[in-house]
């Protein structure tokens, strides 16, 4: 499967434990095994098991839970605000909210959920605390939005913050995700060049044939690459770095969005890491 590669990320991250580009090694884990074995594997043990029942039953977003408002950003300056997370609160946070909240897919099917409150949304909305620039929240209320989950689009409760100076409100969908059941494979040990640990999904496309990730990579490589191995109950994606070569390199993770498509669309099929044998990250990192 062909890799749709956007190269001008990134995030760099200086970190001494991230080294490539300097030789390879077979993959540990529950035996060594080539990154074509191991997708098999991951496929095998998650098609037709508890654990793919538990992912078709519950509630995975698939695309990021904070929304921004249209036309963001105005400037530098606000942009730089959303990415440290620095907001002041000039309003009243609603004190009293449904208890439940209702995902709406567009099957039909439904699913009552905690509603996070106000309170909760803002926080992790706001997390900055630096003394540079920043966004003003004049107004919060609930409301609903919709977004890519695993079994398809869904509207969705969600608490609305209007920022000053737009037109539309951010958005952060005001229910958690259910817990991911357990893998039935076991994560591999050794990370190679030939087969990475994903870092995050960032979104599935609305048509559920393309899949946004993002992968890692080194200072001296030609960036990263997925290769997608696709079932009737999963798509597992297999992270490698391309062009590795011996010797130095400094110690960096470079973060590139990758993005791929599929023969079909993802429906209610698990996206899974081939590395971690487990449903793909959905930790944010700032891209």
């Amino acid at each position: 499967m062909r890799a749709h590669i956007a190269r001008t990320v990134a995030v760099l991250i200086p970190i001494a434990l991230f080294t490539v580009g300097c030789g390879s090694e077979k993959a540990g884990g529950a035996g060594s095994t080539t990154p074509k074995d191991r997708a098999r594997e991951v496929a095998a043990a998650w098609d037709g098991s508890r654990a793919a029942e538990v992912w078709r039953a519950g509630y995975y977003p698939l695309a990021d839970v904070i929304q921004l408002p249209e036309h963001a950003f105005r400037n530098d300056g606000d942009k730089s605000a959303y990415a440290a997370e620095n907001y002041v609160l000039d309003a009243e946070l609603p004190p009293v909210s449904p208890k439940k909240g209702k995902v709406e897919w567009e099957s039909g099917s439904s699913l009552s959920l905690p509603l996070m409150d106000a309170r909760k949304a803002y926080d992790s909305v706001a997390r900055g605390g630096n003394d540079g620039p920043h966004l003003t929240v004049t107004a919060v209320k609930l409301g609903k939005t919709t977004l890519v989950t695993s079994r398809g689009p869904a509207t969705v409760p969600a608490w609305l913050f209007t920022l000053d100076g737009y037109d539309t409100p951010l958005k952060r969908v005001a229910l958690e995700p259910s817990v991911l059941p357990g893998s039935p494979i076991e994560p591999l040990e050794n990370t190679t060049d030939d087969l990475m640990e994903l870092q995050q999904l960032v979104a599935v496309g609305r048509d559920g044939r393309t899949v946004t990730v993002l992968a890692g990579h080194g200072a001296c490589d030609d960036g990263a690459g997925v290769r997608v191995r696709e079932t009737a109950g999963s798509v597992v994606l297999s992270a490698s770095i391309l062009g590795a070569t011996d010797g130095d390199c400094t110690a960096q993770l470079l973060f590139q969005k990758v993005t791929v498509k599929l023969k079909r669309e993802l429906g209610d099929r698990v996206l899974l890491d081939a590395f971690t044998g487990a449903p793909v990250a959905q930790r944010r990192i700032p891209t």
